[in-house]
């Protein structure tokens, strides 16, 4: 059988691996051999499993979606992230490293958001934990996510815009790791999704993994077994998709399905989806598939989600798109927005638009009546109503 899982290089298959500035070499080493240990020591576990009940609300709802299972003909649940504080997955992985950082002595706390959600679950972290934040957010994502931006800034987080490229998120990382070059002894850099160097993605999988724990014991006792014969998620850097897939990586009786950001079409220059269009090559200390030119020059992505407009995939998906274990479906923001209005108008559930990408995928599958489906609402979408609201009359509402 073969096993998904990262290797103790930090490789998943050839992707991965540490490719970093001489400056951090120690910084990531001292993570690398402190991160393992401290997770599963019975301490980190205790308290982290306290918070996620009682500051989180863990476990969230695996909700069957009665109208939507009708519609698509099959056994559809959805996992609801959505429900958990701050309105994302992002708060499991915030928490997680907060506490990681404090047992490492690090006094200072930098970030890079998107769509502001892994912002404000950091700041929320921070503010918890009595620790100074520094967000890095580009300045487009400043304009579409201000609400996002105005949360951090009430839970006392410095939200700086980043004026570079094309001002999302690959440029509020490229700042964040400047910080940390400069700052190495004091500051903890918490990424918020499965990239970056090792041992990020898989530090960053490990904290999210509560989701398909989760959905293991609540199947058992919603349909009597505990794997579904499907698992869909968005993907843009990773962290909601491997949390979702983390304990069924080498159960071949589970089909993997994930939706990446087509924007206006994989066969346009207006699309964030690198694992169709991408080619092999290192963007944030990491072997990834990345959109770039043929010298290697990052070509910027594009979404109308903020949270998956990344030039790249993480490790992890990478491996797993390349060995067939999981199929990538790109889903255009046109597909998204229907998916979304959809799920709102027959569920009564509004999804963040990243999650409206993977909700964009059912159309496109063919299931049988009796294939359970475990679909993850990654978040909520009160922070996409402004978009939302400009395409209303997009909507083919006939076919809601």
């Amino acid at each position: 059988m073969t096993n998904y899982n990262v290797n103790e290089e930090g490789f998943y298959g050839t992707y991965g691996g540490a490719y970093i500035p001489e400056i951090l070499y120690k910084t990531v080493e001292d993570l690398k051999q402190a991160y393992l240990p401290i997770l599963e020591s019975p301490e980190f576990k205790q308290e982290y499993h306290a918070l996620q009940k009682d500051y989180v609300g863990r476990p969230s709802p695996l909700y069957y979606a009665r109208r939507m299972s009708q519609k698509y003909g099959c056994q559809l649940y959805l996992k609801r992230e959505d429900l958990n504080h701050t309105g994302a997955h992002k708060i499991n992985n915030a928490l997680g490293q907060i506490l990681l950082a404090k047992k490492m002595g690090k006094t200072r706390i930098i970030a890079e958001t998107g769509a502001g959600q892994h912002g404000v679950a950091t700041a929320t972290a921070c503010a918890l934990m009595n620790l100074p934040c520094r967000v890095y957010m580009g300045a487009l994502d400043v304009e579409r996510q201000h609400v996002n931006v105005e949360r951090m800034r009430m839970l006392g987080a410095e939200v700086f815009p980043v004026q570079s490229g094309n001002k999302t998120l690959k440029d509020a990382t490229n700042e964040a790791i400047r910080d940390w070059c400069c700052h190495p002894a004091d500051t903890f850099y918490i990424i918020g999704s499965t990239v970056g160097p090792h041992p990020y993605p898989d530090m960053v999988a490990r904290l999210q993994s509560v989701i398909s724990e989760e959905i293991k014991w609540q199947l058992k006792e919603q349909v009597g077994r505990d794997y579904p014969d499907y698992l869909m998620a968005c993907v843009g850097g990773g962290s909601n998709a491997a949390g979702t897939i983390y304990h069924y990586l080498n159960d071949d009786r589970v089909k993997i399905v994930l939706g990446e950001a087509g924007g206006m079409g994989v066969e346009t220059p207006e699309t964030a989806a690198s694992i169709t269009i991408g080619t092999v090559g290192i963007l944030h200390g990491s072997k990834i598939k990345v959109m770039q030119t043929e010298d290697g020059q990052i070509i910027e992505p594009y979404s109308i989600s903020a949270g998956l407009d990344y030039p790249g995939t993480g490790p992890l998906h990478c491996n797993l798109a390349d060995t067939g274990r999981a199929s990538v479906i790109p889903v255009t923001d046109q597909e998204a927005l229907q998916a979304g209005f959809e799920l709102t108008r027959l569920e009564g559930i509004i999804p963040a638009l990243e999650s409206a990408h993977a909700l964009g995928m059912l159309p496109k599958m063919k299931f049988q009546p009796e294939d359970v489906v475990v679909l993850t609402v990654s978040g909520r979408g009160d922070k996409d109503l402004d978009t939302y609201l400009k395409h209303k009359n997009e909507i083919n509402y006939d076919e809601i």
